[in-house]
C-alpha cells in the first residue's frame, strides 16, 4: 500500500493511499508528532506543546521519498516519516505485537487440549517462547512440561518472560499444607474457584504454579475462563452483568504483617466495553457496604455470577504431575482445588507471578526481533 497524496485543508492534512482509503491528520497532531520533537537517544517526547501556536498552519505538504515534507506559516519544516502516518491513523487503532485476542473456552476444551510445551525449548529457543505465550494468551491456560525436579525451574522459566511481582507473601511461594497457615492455599481443604488477590490496586499478571509432588489423594487443580462465564452472564441477565461492573465491592487480606484492601467491581471492562479483568475470590470478599436500596439486587447478581463458578458447563480438572507446570492470567482464569488428604501423600507446588505488562513487553520484543532477523 502506498501513499499517494497528501491534501493540504484548513487545520489538517489529508493523506490518500494506493487502496483507495485516506486518513485526516490535524495539524496539532502532526507538530506533537514530528520526530525532531524525540530526544535522539530514549525516543522519548521532548516538545512543549505550549511553546507552539495553539493552532498550527499548515502551508505546503510534499512527498519526497519516504518521508511527506510539511512546512508551516511560521516556516517550520517537518521530514514526516510516511510509515508513520500509515501506522497511525486518528481513529484506527495502532497493531499491537503484545496484544492477543482472547479464545473464550469452557468445560469442553477438558484437560487433554489445554496447550502443552517443553520446558527445554522455552528455556532456548524464542520462537518456542513465543509460541508458549501465544497460547498462554488466547487460550489464558497452558502446561509447561518436563521441568526439573527443583524449586528454581519454574522460576526461570517465568523469567524468560521478565522480571517477577513480588507480593506480601515473597517473590516465590509454595503451596504446601502448613500447620499454621494465613491463606486457605496453604491447607488441604477445597478451595472454590477464585482468582488471587483481588485486594490488591492491581492483582498479578500472570501465575505459574509448578507442581513438585502431588502424591496425596485428591488435589486436583481447577480451572475455567472467567472471561466465559460475563459474556454467558451478559447474555443472559444483562442487568447483573452491569451491576457487577459497575459497583465496587471491598476485598481485604490481613494478617499480622499486612492489611491490604481495596474497592473494586468483580467484572472490569475496557473502553471498547469488551470485559478485561475478573476479580472474584469469595474468601477476601469484605463486607458489602454499597446502598441498601441496591444491595438486594447486587446480591442476586454476586450470587448469579458465583453459580456459573460452580457449574460443570464451565470448569476442567487437571491432576498436575511432578515436572508439570500450569500457567495462566490470574486476571482471567479462576483456579482452584479439590481437598486432599496429607496423610497419604506429600503435595507441593511452587509458586510465583510475572504481571501483564512485562509479558506483553516480552511478546512486543520478541516480534521485533523475529522482523529483525
Amino acid at each position: 500500500m502506498t501513499l499517494t497524496n497528501l491534501t493540504v485543508r484548513p487545520h489538517a492534512l489529508v493523506a490518500s493511499w494506493s487502496n483507495h482509503t485516506s486518513a485526516k491528520f490535524p495539524t496539532m497532531w502532526l507538530r506533537d508528532n514530528c520526530p525532531s520533537g524525540l530526544h535522539p537517544k530514549t525516543r522519548e517526547r521532548m516538545l512543549d506543546l505550549l511553546t507552539i501556536d495553539e493552532a498550527p498552519v499548515l502551508r505546503e505538504a510534499q512527498l519526497d521519498g519516504e518521508f511527506a515534507v510539511l512546512t508551516y506559516n511560521d516556516d517550520y519544516i517537518s521530514h514526516f516519516p510516511i510509515s508513520l502516518l500509515s501506522t497511525h491513523r486518528p481513529g484506527q487503532e495502532t497493531f499491537d505485537a503484545g496484544t492477543m485476542a482472547p479464545k473464550f473456552w469452557r468445560a469442553e476444551l477438558n484437560a487433554s487440549n489445554v496447550p502443552r510445551h517443553m520446558a527445554t525449548l522455552i528455556q532456548i529457543d524464542d520462537q518456542a517462547l513465543t509460541a508458549w505465550m501465544h497460547d498462554t494468551a488466547i487460550v489464558g491456560l497452558t502446561i509447561v512440561e518436563h521441568l526439573q525436579d527443583n524449586i528454581s525451574a519454574g522460576v526461570k522459566i517465568a523469567e524468560r518472560i521478565g522480571f517477577l511481582r513480588r507480593t506480601n507473601f515473597g517473590t516465590t511461594f509454595e503451596v504446601i499444607n502448613k500447620p499454621d497457615p494465613n491463606n486457605l492455599a496453604y491447607t488441604s481443604v477445597a478451595l472454590p474457584l477464585h482468582t488471587d488477590l483481588p485486594n490488591q490496586e492491581v492483582p498479578p499478571g500472570y501465575q505459574f504454579l509448578h507442581c513438585l509432588a502431588n502424591e496425596a489423594t485428591g488435589g486436583a487443580s481447577l480451572f475455567a475462563d472467567g472471561f466465559a462465564m460475563a459474556e454467558d452472564l451478559k447474555a443472559e441477565d444483562p442487568e447483573a452483568f452491569c451491576l457487577l461492573c459497575d459497583i465496587s465491592i471491598p476485598f481485604r487480606f490481613h494478617d499480622g504483617d499486612a492489611d491490604i484492601k481495596i474497592h473494586k467491581p468483580v467484572i472490569t471492562l475496557n473502553d471498547a466495553g469488551e470485559v478485561i479483568e475478573i476479580r472474584y475470590n469469595a474468601h477476601l470478599a469484605g463486607i458489602f457496604d454499597m446502598d441498601s436500596d441496591i444491595m438486594p439486587s447486587y446480591y442476586k447478581a454476586y450470587r448469579a455470577f458465583m453459580a456459573k463458578t460452580r457449574d460443570p458447563k464451565y470448569g476442567l480438572t487437571i491432576k498436575l504431575k511432578a515436572g508439570e507446570m500450569v500457567v495462566f492470567d490470574n486476571r482471567r482464569i479462576l483456579h482452584g482445588r479439590d481437598s486432599f488428604d496429607p496423610a497419604t501423600g506429600f503435595r507441593h507446588l511452587h509458586g510465583c507471578y510475572v504481571d501483564r505488562g512485562e509479558f506483553t513487553s516480552r511478546l512486543r520484543l520478541l516480534a521485533h526481533n523475529a522482523e529483525a532477523t
